[in-house]
């Protein structure tokens, strides 16, 4: 099965449920003539993800088999979750040590402060789209700030990623990914010279002592994997919320929480479908099935999450699989956890009779073998006035 197509976006879970008939792990295509083994059982999973000695993360001689111009390369490789190598340990503690020095305080006031003129921007009109007018500019310019990013700088990370994100065109891709890299070595270099409290500036002054270019390299992997997974949380939140009116009045009454409702997604609905890719050094076995050596292993996050042998009650359960597990599980999830709950709560909050405004059936999903990702999400909503943000707090 070839993960990237839009039927298989617009229903996973069918997908899912048609691939476990053949097993606890199966051969699917991750890109065009780019084979994985996909797997679907959370146990093996587990066991897998626990289990580095055999199955690292470290891709570079799988790279070396695969075009330079592989659409799925930035999911693939390496970054600060890596195998246990000396240069990926060492990009990962310095990432670990960046994501604790945030002030989680501070980033609530901080999101507040982002959210409340993105709702202002369309509380009064009855409609939005929750994706591009509030959950993707809301999560850009949170990052911007937590990464360190100036003004200008901010302006054409916006431009060159939004440019990227709407075009296929090779050569335009390539363009857009190098002004998105020199804003942010411009970056890298003003805060060289003048550090703030941000994880830029973290990352410089870690005693890991990393060059310039080093850094670059970090920021751009940080931003890859924290902005589109942290807006899609909240739109698919948001979409749960929309579309079943049980779930909906639960929650805006508080006998369930936006904590709880997060969970609930991460469970069933993650932004990231497929990922923590392994590539074992030595052929291994899951079942029946022989996994080439080198070759991508990929968790079904999604279907693990959801494997029948592990269904039940998830009340305060939090064991999904969608910040991975073991010792390269995500290292910045109360980060990400704290920024959508509270762009979900300022939301609701202002407009808490939010519908979905078509059928879900009508919903467009960008095609993706890693991201559950909404083309947009239109909704209604009774109009009402803007809010006042006033010394940290958002009132009528």
């Amino acid at each position: 099965m070839r993960l990237y197509t839009p039927e298989f976006a617009a229903d996973p879970h069918r997908a899912y449920e048609e691939l476990r008939q053949h097993g606890p792990a199966v051969s699917v295509e991750v890109a065009t003539g780019v084979p994985a083994t996909l797997v679907l059982d959370y146990r093996q999973a587990l066991h897998i993800l626990g289990d580095p000695d055999h199955f690292p993360a470290d891709h570079r001689a799988w790279r070396t088999t695969i075009p330079d111009q592989c659409p799925v390369l930035p999911m693939m490789e390496w970054g600060p979750a890596g195998d246990e190598s000396d240069e990926p340990a060492r990009a990962r503690g310095a990432y670990t040590a960046a994501m604790e020095s945030i002030d989680l305080h501070a980033l609530r006031a901080a999101v507040e402060a982002v959210a409340v003129p993105l709702i202002n921007g369309f509380c009064e009109s009855g409609a939005a789209d929750l994706l591009g007018q509030y959950a993707r500019p809301l999560t850009e310019q949170v990052l911007h700030d937590l990464l360190g990013f100036s003004p200008d700088v901010r302006d054409n990370v916006h431009a060159a990623m939004s440019a990227l994100n709407a075009t296929a065109d090779p050569e335009s891709s390539d363009l857009n990914e190098q002004i998105f890299r020199s804003a942010v070595a411009q970056s890298v270099t003003a805060k060289r010279h003048a550090p703030g409290h941000d994880v830029i500036s973290q990352l410089l002054i870690h005693p890991a002592g990393f060059d310039d270019g080093e850094v670059v390299e970090q920021v751009v992997k940080l931003y890859a994997m924290g902005s589109e997974p942290t807006w899609n949380l909240i739109v698919n939140t948001l979409l749960l919320m929309a579309v079943d009116a049980g779930f909906h009045d639960d929650l805006v009454s508080g006998s369930v929480s936006v904590r709880e409702a997060i969970d609930e997604v991460l469970f069933t609905d993650p932004p990231v479908q497929n990922g923590c890719p392994r590539y074992p050094r030595q052929p291994q076995i899951i079942g029946d099935v022989w996994l080439p050596v080198n070759q991508p292993v990929l968790i079904g996050l999604t279907a693990c999450n959801n494997d029948p042998a592990i269904s039940g009650d998830r009340a305060g359960n939090r064991a999904h699989l969608a910040w991975g597990a073991g010792t390269h599980s995500c290292p910045a999830q109360s980060v990400a956890i704290l920024i959508v709950q509270e762009a979900i709560d300022q939301l609701l909050d202002a407009l808490p009779e939010i519908a979905l405004a078509v059928p879900i059936e009508q919903l467009s999903w960008h095609p993706s073998t890693f991201h559950r990702a909404p083309v947009a999400i239109p909704v209604t909503f009774p109009p009402a006035p803007p809010l006042t943000f006033l010394q940290g707090a958002s009132i009528r």
